[in-house]
């Protein structure tokens, strides 16, 4: 197991390749070649370059990872030695939830965990915040937490300071289940291991990474990890948000993906920007986490954080649209109705690594035939 531990290891954290990349290759070698990843990595270049159409330099990265299974070997051994495990996203044990949730463009190759795995098949909510959130949000997060915990709902959270903390102990008070993301590797949790290790034994608590095992904490990774717990989760909950930072971005980035948000709806003169989300599209919700169907924020309440530019769920539309066949830009606009202008659209599918510009005049635009291999990793 540590040999092939090593090689999903230098897979997983191939730089500069990103999920889909690194998921797509995985569909090609384990789904249609049905090879394993050790056979994966003991083919030619020749066959990389001729069976994979893999380009020089990404040859280039597959080689410097190859000459690193050695000390990847070791370090899987360390991981074995310390009681830690890795699951690979071709495993039954990988979380269904995040697969569905971030499919094959933004789910992690890789799950480095400790503690009880079961719990990753559980349904699950995570309950997100600020980290210096008022009393009020505290006090809606440990009600949400203990609601949870009594119908055996997974907490997931991201142990930052406020809300995060708040739902993981109130799981933890509550005779509950969580799933600790963390924003580091998995090897530099020390404190936190030692502190939840009764929680951990008895099956209660999961700490889980997707970074490489010996990463420190870093802002960036803290960024990163937030579409984890939203992606971990099966209803996601918001206490309190400002208009920027990691809960504003996740909860942006949820609503771009068509997930349903509950966010809590604030008390009058309170400083957040809950009812600019509702407004966006999130479901405001009350002390309990009942969705207030008929609230309705009025401009007033939102007018501080106004120039926000609304989130319209246009995503889904375009790509829908785009796996029936090719299209200009201005017929896309068109069909959908959409209020972007020709260049924003076009800036938007240039981004977009599945989509696919065909040079006619108009330039077309359609879904490469990749995109729906991915359904694979998913089957």
């Amino acid at each position: 197991m540590n040999k092939e531990a090593a090689y999903w290891i230098a897979l997983a954290h191939l730089p500069r390749w990103g999920h889909l990349k690194i998921n797509n290759l995985i569909i090609k070698f384990y789904h249609e070649k049905k090879l394993s990843v050790e056979d994966f990595f003991q083919l030619t270049e020749s066959d990389w370059k001729n069976q994979y159409g893999i380009e020089y330099k990404e040859i280039e990265d597959l080689k410097k990872a190859k000459s690193e299974l050695a000390n990847n070997a070791f370090l899987a051994e360390s991981l074995n030695n310390e009681g830690y495990e890795l699951i690979p996203i071709t495993s039954p044990e990988y979380s269904k939830t995040l697969k569905e949730n971030l499919k094959a463009a933004h789910a992690p190759a890789l799950l480095y965990v400790k503690g009880n795995k079961q719990i990753m098949q559980e349904k699950s909510i995570a309950i997100v915040g600020s980290r210096n959130a008022s009393d009020k949000s505290l006090e809606f997060t440990d009600n949400i937490a203990k609601l949870a915990s009594k119908e055996y709902k997974v907490v997931v959270s991201g142990f930052a300071k406020g809300v995060d903390k708040q739902a993981l102990d109130s799981a933890i008070n509550y005779k509950g289940q969580s799933i600790i993301v963390l924003p580091q590797g998995i090897m530099t949790f020390g404190s936190g291991f030692k502190k939840y290790y009764k929680q951990i034994v008895d099956g209660d608590v999961l700490v889980l990474s997707t970074f490489f095992p010996k990463a420190p904490w870093k802002a960036e990774l803290a960024m990163a990890r937030n579409p984890i717990i939203y992606g971990l989760a099966d209803e996601i909950y918001v206490a309190e948000s400002s208009d920027k930072g990691g809960t504003w971005s996740g909860v942006v980035d949820g609503l771009r993906k068509n997930r349903k948000i509950y966010v809590r709806k604030p008390e009058t003169n309170e400083n957040t920007a809950n009812n600019l989300l509702i407004q966006k599209g999130a479901i405001a919700v009350d002390f309990n986490g009942n969705p207030l169907i008929d609230y309705n924020p009025s401009f007033a309440e939102v007018n501080q954080l106004s120039l926000n530019e609304p989130i319209v769920n246009y995503e889904n539309k375009i790509l829908d649209l785009l796996k029936t066949g090719e299209y200009a830009d201005k017929d896309i606009i068109k069909k959908l109705q959409l209020t972007w202008s020709e260049k924003k659209l076009r800036d938007y599918l240039k981004s977009k690594k599945e989509v696919e510009t065909i040079n006619k005049k108009p330039l077309r635009y359609t879904l490469k035939d990749s995109t729906i291999k991915q359904k694979l990793l998913f089957d």
